[in-house]
């Protein structure tokens, strides 16, 4: 009935439409088993991509030649770069997108591709034969061959939907869990554990008052993700609204608490930090007498709200009254409650920097059965996970993405050397190298390599090689254009900066925080032709690559540095007991995570410098 396939992707969500494509667009012969074909690529919470780090992740997915951004492009109806009064390494853009044309947009993709089939059916069992995956095992009792398997399981294994005092099981509103696989992981032995996630209430967008919310437009000149041409920004976009809970939404959900499955010890996983419910802000927020709610559209066309800060797995009562108390929400009807679900994930420090797993060749994890919570996080290692699988079938070196070339390999490297026991989500701050990693640069940090790779088409290089180009034209013109004093001052002394007293650059001029190169034409006529011939994109590099050359040189330097350690090997077999010189700690941590590099192997808990030390006198260095 099935022909042996290359690649076996289990789960159609974020991260296993990634892998299947990027698998097949490099030449692999994919399966895409998915318990539900109308819920592929489905946004199972918020209606929205991109965010504080997260925008960066889908411009590196787009770069190597991955669809998320492209998706999005297609499908979103307001635009907004957040941080933009912050440096450019804070700028991050984010989208809300239309629900039911994202999930469609991916699916006519995939359904494009002639190297992917499909398969609508729980994934029961891996099949496996001398510690190497062979296939996967349906709950009909098929057999399904394959050189690797990719799991992309979200939050079906073993999912348990919790509001109030009723719980089920559940992958999602509407949809069963997934049976099986843990227990066989487990048996494999895998270390496994719970999460728990959450998502608001939906409502009806035609019972609100929005004349009594804050009204927040997208950006005026709204940009988009991909580095493709074929998209244009927003012609008209949707707007968001922002309200706020007061005292007595506070006094209405406490009268829940009793009932809460997050209080009363039902709920055993642990949720995202930085994404909490509602009762839970309220509770550990005492002091503050109100919380903001983002009200979000769910597409162009339906009256579908996303309750966005209003995560709550309450009972549905208390859930509802409390609404009606919120600003706006007077006359709110309710599509459906928000609750909880709980789900079984499994430590990410059990697998490669490939994410193919240590135990088991072959196998591959992405998304949250690693531990992570976001589309974008979810999406990266999928990605990650399609090109290696692709690769080792075709013996070829693994790809990974070090921590100085994106935020990509800051979260993969986080999670195979740190773990977590809770929902990892990505931020600015957990790279070292932010300034390198901006969302306006990923093209020229990963486009060459996804390239090689086969997934990043001839056009996207010869738009990058443009763009190269471009932007070195205008910084040698920008270099080399002086300007005299008489025909400055005049503008310097209204933007509050100092005069100049003899020809000066215009890059010099540049370097001023005062001074921006949207500037720059109104000086004279000579220079607004010239810069005419420049597009927004190449201005804002050329003005981000002289206004912070020293603290990019500087970036650079410590990445080379770091860089070095990477290069340094450690031998899968290399026996740490018989160093004797290794702190007992740093033994058994290298033990336990057998890192590939010196550089992997100084980012492990546990692990001290001296350790470090220890292992460079013995390999020689």
């Amino acid at each position: 009935m099935f022909e042996k396939y290359d690649v076996i992707v289990v789960g159609a969500g974020h991260a296993g439409c990634e892998a299947a494509h990027a698998a097949a667009t490099m030449g692999s012969r994919v399966l895409l088993a998915t318990m539900n074909m109308n819920t592929i690529a489905q946004m199972s919470c918020n209606p929205a991509m991109g965010g504080v780090a997260k925008g960066q992740i889908i411009r590196e997915i787009d770069a190597l030649g991955g669809y998320s951004g492209i998706i999005t492009d297609q499908t979103m109806i307001q635009f907004r770069m957040l941080n933009k009064s912050k440096g450019p390494a804070m700028w991050s853009p984010r989208a809300q997108s239309d629900r039911m044309r994202f999930a469609e947009s991916w699916r006519l993709v995939l359904e494009a591709n002639p190297n992917i089939d499909f398969w609508q059916e729980m994934i029961s069992a891996i099949i496996v034969e001398n510690q190497t995956v062979t296939g996967v095992r349906t709950s009909l009792g098929l057999n399904i061959k394959s050189q690797s398997v990719i799991l992309t399981n979200g939050t079906f294994l073993n999912g348990l939907i919790h509001i109030g005092n009723k719980q089920f099981g559940g992958g999602r509103t509407g949809e069963s869990a997934a049976f099986g696989i843990t227990e066989q992981l487990i048996d494999l032995g895998f270390n496994a554990g719970r999460m728990k996630t959450g998502t608001p209430p939906r409502v009806d967008g035609r019972s609100l008052n929005y004349k009594n919310m804050q009204e927040q437009k997208g950006d005026q000149r709204p940009e988009k993700f991909s580095y493709l041409p074929e998209y244009e920004g927003l012609k008209h976009q949707k707007s968001c609204w922002i309200t706020r809970t007061n005292d007595a939404v506070h006094e209405e959900l406490q009268q829940g608490f009793d009932q809460s499955p997050m209080f009363n010890g039902r709920i055993k996983g642990l949720g995202p930090r930085y994404c909490p419910s509602i009762e839970d802000k309220i509770n550990r927020f005492a002091d503050r007498s109100s919380h903001q709610i983002f009200v979000e559209p769910e597409g162009w066309n339906t009256v579908e709200v996303y309750v966005n800060g209003f995560s709550s797995s309450l009972p549905e009562d208390i859930q509802y009254n409390s609404l009606k108390l919120i600003p706006g929400f007077e006359n709110v009807k309710m599509f459906r409650p928000g609750y909880a679900i709980e789900y079984d994930y499994f430590s990410p420090t059990q697998l490669h920097l490939s994410l193919e797993t240590q135990l088991v060749d072959n196998l591959y994890f992405a998304g949250q059965i690693n531990g992570t919570t976001g589309y974008e996080e979810a999406a990266c290692q999928g990605l990650m996970a399609g090109i290696n699988a692709h690769l080792k079938n075709k013996d070829r070196d693994p790809f990974i993405i070090s921590r100085s070339d994106g935020y990509i390999g800051v979260l993969i490297d986080d999670l195979i050397n740190k773990g977590t026991d809770e929902p990892y989500r990505m931020f600015t701050s957990r790279a070292e190298y932010r300034l390198l990693l901006r969302q306006d640069n990923a093209d020229q940090r990963l486009t060459a390599k996804g390239y090689e790779l086969g997934l990043a088409s001839e056009q996207r290089m010869a738009l990058l090689n443009s763009k190269v180009a471009n932007t070195s034209l205008l910084h040698n013109y920008l270099k080399t254009e002086k300007i005299i004093p008489k025909d400055v001052n005049n503008y310097l002394k209204k933007h509050n900066t100092a005069e100049i007293f003899e020809k000066t650059s215009l890059k010099q001029l540049l370097k001023r925080p005062q001074l921006n190169i949207t500037d720059f034409p109104k000086l004279s006529d000579k220079i607004k032709k010239q810069l005419s011939g420049y597009s927004r994109e190449i201005k804002e590099q050329a003005e981000i690559i002289i206004k912070y050359a020293s603290y990019i040189k500087k970036e650079e330097q410590q990445s080379k540095k770091q860089l070095s350690m990477e290069n340094l090997r450690l031998k899968p077999e290399l026996n740490y007991k018989d160093i004797n010189a290794l702190s007992s700690e740093g033994k058994e941590k290298l033990i336990k995570f057998r890192p590939s590099t010196l550089g992997q192997a100084s980012r492990i808990s546990g692990v001290s410098p001296a350790d470090i030390s220890v292992l460079m006198v013995y390999l020689g260095r």
